[in-house]
């Protein structure tokens, strides 16, 4: 068996290419970074460290690497011969990832068993995104391609901090892991993937991941940015800051219950987990790196504005919320060109304009007004400066 994987960085491979190495599958890394395939292709193994309670090495084989920029055939060798493709790359990046796919399933057989596709990403239906960029890029060959392939959305956990100088190829991660996949759209046939599980509806495990681990380890890189803090673990040493995250939590469970008819205590338990993890003093990271790309995290369907916005249509509170955007609008990191963006945008847009495009909320929204008022807020202290 054979996977075919879109981005051979750290959660490349040091989450989703181990579970397939340790699914039986022989893992092709496609990536454009010349340095980084070189560097895969020169080794037989590498290491995943675990780091932290439980945490044990394991050793990955039975692998390779194409450039997909300076090779582009041979990947589309590899794709039209393997049984999955997974992706972790970045939601944005998935368009530019969608017509190597295509070539892969021109050249398939069509006797062949459909490709089993599916985007591992930190969104919503990142993979009916990516099915949506393969139909465009397919044009009118979309009809006779797409029942090549299956696809399946996903929601994957796992953190992956910035790794150690000098590692080379071996990466550290945190010893905990979930891995949730549709299981309709592969019928009786679905690949292996040790530890992941299937279900029926993945909205609840994509929506809990997503407005709790991501909505807490962003919540606390801006916590922690503004009171200058520099590691993830040490922001919630503090104890404002710890209960400022837990705050935006609750009120995410509270949409969580509402939404999907969550267990509460389940939730109260799984927050608690959270926290631990962020906690972990074994994974060395940043606020700045957890913090990077501030406008992507604050726009409509992400982390902070998704889950404000479902609690203020149903009445709920936001207040935690709001607030943990009000330090994401903080977030001033020159070396990230987000945020440059973001604060360039602040210091020249109205905060009704700045509210309604980045955001990406209609002013008749309920949650407007208060997403306004914070963003009017932080051009106040701008221009006080």
């Amino acid at each position: 068996m054979k996977a075919v994987h879109f981005g051979a960085g750290n959660i490349g491979r040091g989450f989703v290419g181990l579970l397939l190495h340790e699914g039986g599958y022989e893992v092709v890394f496609s990536d454009v970074a010349d340095a980084l395939v070189d560097a895969i292709n020169a080794v037989d193994e590498y290491t995943v460290h675990e780091a932290g309670p439980g945490g044990v090495d394991r050793t990955v084989t039975g692998f390779r690497a194409v450039n997909s920029r300076t090779d582009p055939e041979a990947l589309t060798r590899e794709i039209a011969t393997a049984d999955v493709v997974t992706t972790a790359v970045g939601p944005t990046v998935l368009r530019f990832v969608a017509p190597a796919i295509v070539a892969g399933l021109a050249e398939r057989s069509p006797d062949a068993a459909p490709l089993q596709v599916m985007a591992c990403e930190n969104a919503i239906g990142a993979t009916d995104l990516l099915r949506s960029e393969i139909t465009q890029a397919a044009g009118t060959d979309a009809a006779e391609l797409l029942p090549r392939a299956v696809f399946a959305n996903t929601a994957v956990d796992r953190i992956v901090p910035a790794q150690p100088e000098g590692a080379g190829v071996d990466v550290t991660v945190e010893p905990y892991f979930e891995w949730a996949i549709e299981a309709r759209p592969f019928g009786d046939a679905p690949p292996r993937i040790p530890g992941a599980h299937f279900v029926d509806d993945l909205a609840p495990f994509i929506e809990r991941k997503l407005f709790t681990v991501n909505t807490g380890h962003a919540a606390t890189a801006y916590f922690g940015a503004r009171a200058g803090v520099e590691r993830i673990s040490d922001a919630l040493a503090d104890d404002d800051i710890a209960a400022r995250v837990s705050a935006a939590l609750e009120e995410t469970s509270a949409v969580l219950v509402v939404a999907h008819g969550l267990d509460p205590a389940e939730l109260a338990d799984y927050r608690a987990t959270i926290l631990d993890r962020f906690r972990n003093p074994a994974l060395v990271d940043t606020v700045q790196r957890v913090g990077r790309q501030p406008l992507r995290k604050i726009s409509r369907n992400e982390r902070f504005i998704g889950p404000a916005a479902m609690a203020a249509e149903r009445g709920l509170p936001a207040e935690a919320l709001i607030a943990a955007v009000a330090a994401a609008l903080e977030f001033d990191d020159s070396d990230d060109e987000q945020s440059v963006e973001l604060q360039r945008l602040l210091r020249t847009e109205g905060a009704r304009a700045f509210t309604e495009v980045v955001t990406g909320l209609d002013p008749e929204h309920p949650l407007f007004s208060a997403v306004q008022d914070a963003v009017a807020a932080r051009q106040r202290d701008l221009q006080a400066d």
